[in-house]
């Protein structure tokens, strides 16, 4: 291999691969990945159950798309955000689709964790994110609300 092919092959990878590591290393990108693992739902009256929960996040640069899956004996429900992170600061939107439910959420980023509230009509919870190695820890309290808490830590790659 002449110095001239060496050269565009070395080119050649680092437009390729830039967009990759670029993506890798920002401010989202510890909470991208497929998570699974259970915790615990609590309802209005105080009653808990276990709850087993599948996620899959993809970040990109500043954003994240976040669309979580739980179910317990008696309750279901499917959670989708897409939010960014600017210096910081959280915004997005949110559904729970089961339920036909979006809204809005806004709230802080630090390191690896979110500190959150999320909005809809007649809703209103507090919502925490956290890494910590190969664990994400999700958080949600609505009191008040039919469900008023949701607990739930899930292993990387997890089933």
């Amino acid at each position: 291999m002449n110095a001239r092919t060496a050269a565009a092959l070395a080119v050649a990878a680092l437009l390729f691969t830039a967009p990759c590591a670029t993506a890798a290393d920002g401010p989202m990108a510890h909470f991208a990945g497929s998570w699974a693992g259970n915790g615990k739902i609590t309802v209005k009256d105080g009653t808990s159950e276990r709850i087993r929960c599948r996620s899959t996040n993809t970040a990109t640069g500043n954003a994240l798309n976040l669309s979580m899956r739980c179910a317990s004996d008696s309750y279901k429900f499917d959670l989708g955000s897409e939010i960014a992170s600017d210096n910081g600061a959280i915004s997005g939107s949110w559904s729970e689709t089961s339920r036909g439910v979006v809204g809005s959420v806004s709230g802080k980023m630090t390191g690896t964790n979110i500190q959150a509230t999320a909005s809809a009509v007649g809703v209103t919870a507090a919502l925490a994110i956290r890494t910590s190695g190969n664990t994400l820890s999700v958080s949600i309290k609505s009191p008040g609300s039919e469900v008023s808490e949701v607990s739930v830590a899930m292993a990387k790659g997890g089933r």
